[in-house]
């Protein structure tokens, strides 16, 4: 597991930040790349990997990953290529506290897998009533600061929230859904829920809540990311603002670009999410938001254990596992969509990278040494055994999938070879 001194051969070098997609060999050192192409001065191989056939790309930087056992989940992502990813604040207990936090950081450290970056509780509790110490969360290693899932009902709250944040830099990321319109719901607002008598979602859950976030962050100047967007009418919210110059990113999860309502079929709770799946022209409208660039991919990893998803549709614990299947999905949609390769990784490298503020999503020379070994073309199917999470759900279970990640690298040390 220490550092070594690493020549990749062979490889098809794919960084979408640097324009760089061709046949050449990447020499890593003391942690970073040292060299495309051609070796360092004085640079002595410990040893040489012959990845003829395979891609090279930046480690994925997945933007939400929920923890439950940090080991496993940490072992799925580096399995699944992922080497830094975002930890949203609605643990338990929440990200509140900087010994929390602190603990998290030291945990992740010790293990040395793929790096986790804390996103902090933006209020106490994350009940929406009192500010978080957002200082002290950030000095004990938060790199911005969320409710999750939990709306702030006071916007005179939300307000000072963005203007607190503002104020220091501090980015505050969102998931867009009034908790009133949505209520007891539990699915889009359409033809599904309505044949299967399910309390249902508005896509206006989403869309109020955008629209007051975007005009208190034009008002206040703060950084502001939208998770997890699933509607349509949501993704041109973002385009106009961006059009009017809001500081504003977005992303969406990996199964809204695959799944739509229909995909609940009789019932299936692993198609339960939290934004609901929505309508195939949703669908088609996140796809081609995603494809253009206006907003990035995560995996939305939510680990459910099987109590949890063996219980009537409405009852069920609402997400799924994602690390490991962030990469193929993302390759099958672009197969799909017929993209180049480059382009659809830098919606799981390089931009949320960007919208994280880290060091990371690039091969260039200097950069750390997070690198990402897959072969395109092999095929796998996901079953609970081939899924290294504990939590097995998902609706992609039995699925043959393309894309099969044969090493990860984090700061230049093998933490994942298959």
């Amino acid at each position: 597991m220490n550092r070594q001194h690493l020549h990749l051969r062979n490889a098809r070098l794919i960084d979408p930040k640097i324009s760089l997609d061709a046949h050449l060999d990447l020499f890593i050192a003391d942690g970073l790349v040292a060299g495309i192409g051609q070796p360092p001065t004085g640079f002595a191989a410990e040893r040489s990997i012959d990845a003829s056939g395979l891609i090279a790309c930046p480690g994925l930087v997945d933007l939400s990953s929920r923890l439950g056992g940090i080991e496993p989940e940490l072992n799925a992502a580096v399995a699944g290529g992922v080497t830094s990813l975002a930890c949203p604040p609605d643990s338990k207990p929440p990200l509140d506290e900087p010994g929390l936090v602190e603990r998290l950081v030291r945990r992740s450290e010790t293990l040395g897998l793929a790096r986790v970056y804390p996103i902090g509780a933006l209020t106490q509790q994350l009940a929406g009533e009192k500010l978080a110490e957002m200082n002290s969360l950030a000095r004990a290693g938060c790199i911005a600061f969320s409710q999750a899932k939990r709306a702030i009902v006071d916007t005179q709250l939300l307000l000072r929230a963005m203007q607190y944040a503002a104020t220091f830099g501090y980015a505050v990321r969102l998931r867009p859904q009034d908790q009133f319109l949505t209520g007891d719901g539990v699915a889009h607002d359409g033809e599904v829920a309505s044949r299967l008598g399910l309390a249902s979602i508005p896509v206006s859950a989403e869309t109020v809540a955008i629209a007051t976030a975007l005009l208190l962050a034009s008002q206040t100047g703060v950084r502001l990311h939208l998770s997890r967007l699933s509607s349509a009418a949501g993704i041109a919210l973002i385009r106009q603002a961006r059009r009017s110059n809001v500081q504003v990113s977005c992303d969406v999860a990996v199964h809204h670009l695959h799944l739509s309502e229909m995909d609940i079929g009789y019932f299936d709770s692993n198609a339960r999410f939290d934004p609901p799946l929505r309508s195939a022209s949703d669908r088609d409208a996140l796809r081609s938001a995603v494809a253009e660039g206006l907003a990035a991919i995560c995996s939305d990893h939510t680990p459910v254990d099987a109590d949890g998803k063996q219980l009537p549709f409405a009852e069920a614990l609402p997400g799924a596992t994602g690390l490991e299947l962030l990469l193929p999905l993302t390759l099958q949609w672009a197969t799909q969509e017929k993209l180049p390769l480059a382009r659809a990784l830098a919606r799981i490298t390089c931009d949320p990278a960007a919208i994280l503020g880290i060091e990371a999503g690039s091969l260039s020379v200097g950069s750390p040494a997070d690198v990402c070994v897959f072969d395109p073309d092999e095929a796998w199917r996901v079953t609970p055994e081939a899924l290294r999470s504990q939590g097995k759900n998902t609706p992609f279970m039995g699925y043959e999938l393309s894309g099969r990640v044969r090493m990860t690298l984090v700061g230049g040390r093998i933490v994942f070879e298959a």
